[in-house]
């Protein structure tokens, strides 16, 4: 398990509100509310072989929120200065990336459902594919 190192990593795992009646559960994230970016992409992370880590990268611009959304993932988090790992095995949870935090996934149960609400459509431009590169911009600032 890695450690925080003194970082405020737990304010980005986001609580969303959970409305329940006999019908079922729904769970709500609302802009300006919960989500503290605008969703321009959304995106589905399934069937993940065991062994295979998704992620391994930062944006430069894009701010993410990784919602779990049924069976269970661990979510890697990095500042370039400390790491930290999350569990993430409900939709009441939802972790956010904001820019130029390193992000990674692994251990997918069999049957995880990662979804993933992006405030910028793709582009190659924005991804930092290279840890160390990604280590050179952080120590920049």
């Amino acid at each position: 398990m890695y450690k925080s190192g003194g970082s405020s990593f737990k304010k980005l795992l986001i609580n969303l509100p959970l409305f329940s009646d006999p019908r079922g559960d729904l769970f709500v994230a609302e802009l300006q509310k919960q989500l503290p970016f605008g969703v321009n992409r959304i995106f589905i992370v399934c069937n993940v072989p065991a062994n295979e880590i998704r992620g391994e990268h930062a944006h430069r611009e894009c701010h993410q929120l990784l919602v779990c959304v049924k069976g269970s993932v661990h979510a890697v988090v990095d500042n370039g200065v400390s790491k930290e790992e999350f569990y993430l095995d409900s939709p009441a949870k939802g972790l956010y990336l904001p820019p130029m935090t390193w992000g990674g996934q692994f251990n997918y149960s069999q049957d995880a459902v990662l979804l993933v609400l992006a405030s910028h459509q793709y582009s190659e431009t924005d991804y930092i594919r290279n840890y160390s590169h990604f280590l050179d911009i952080v120590r920049s600032f």
